[in-house]
């Protein structure tokens, strides 16, 4: 059975979440601030985390964070806030989704199993034993590791999964939305921008001058190419 955490203040919504996840045959337990949440998501092995923003004692965003550089496990925002900038910076902390106030709970549960279902597909994938390397850049698909002139460079899940993916397809152009339904597998156009955040963000870590990439490029109008 599928275990999730729910780090939710308001009572009512923490269990209206609750009761959808249950009647999904999934079993979700629940936190009310903060540090219990942190408590509880680093201890208690859960399968998915369902996070809001507006929490006592810290801000969601920050606890995506400390969450994210412990576990690798999807990480749903569900919060009111809607502004754009809370969905890139939340996307950009390591969470995989964003959903706003009010909500669909089926759709909830929905986002909540294709995100669940494709960690464990690409946790499956840990046999592997293929290794791609591309000039200075090693890319090591069994121990999900990626290595630059050597040096072991660190990218959360979803960094790693943009780079790896791109890089089973060189020189090929693949659009925001490509990439999007691909690797976050759900038709949410207005999340695309997680897109571009998770390719600045691998870009920092493997170039050698971002602003001038050599691996991941922009095809203007069209979308990112990785080259060889």
């Amino acid at each position: 059975m599928k275990r999730i955490l729910i780090i939710e203040d308001e009572v009512a919504i923490a269990e209206l979440e609750r009761d959808y996840f249950e009647l999904n045959g999934m079993r979700a337990e629940l936190a009310h601030d903060a540090p219990q949440g942190l408590e509880m998501a680093l201890k208690d092995g859960f399968d998915l985390i369902v996070l809001d923003l507006n929490l006592p004692g810290a801000d969601g965003l920050e606890l995506c964070r400390q969450i994210r550089n412990k576990l690798d496990v999807p990480i749903l925002i569900v919060s009111a806030r809607s502004e754009e900038i809370d969905k890139i910076r939340g996307f950009g902390l390591g969470a995989d989704d964003y959903v706003t106030k009010p909500f669909s709970p089926s759709e909830l549960i929905a986002r909540a199993k294709a995100h669940m279902t494709r960690y464990e597909r690409l946790a499956g994938r840990a046999s592997d034993p293929e290794q791609l390397r591309i000039r200075e850049l090693t890319i090591d698909r069994s121990a999900r590791r990626v290595y630059v002139r050597g040096e072991e460079v660190v990218l959360t899940a979803r960094e790693f999964d943009v780079l790896s993916f791109m890089a089973q397809h060189p020189n090929r152009v693949f659009s925001k939305e490509d990439l999007f339904e691909r690797l976050w597998g759900l038709e949410s156009a207005g999340d695309i921008s997680t897109v571009a955040v998770h390719v600045r963000r691998v870009r920092e870590k493997i170039e050698a001058l971002p602003s001038d990439p050599q691996f991941i490029e922009t095809v203007w109008g069209a979308g990112y190419r990785f080259t060889v």
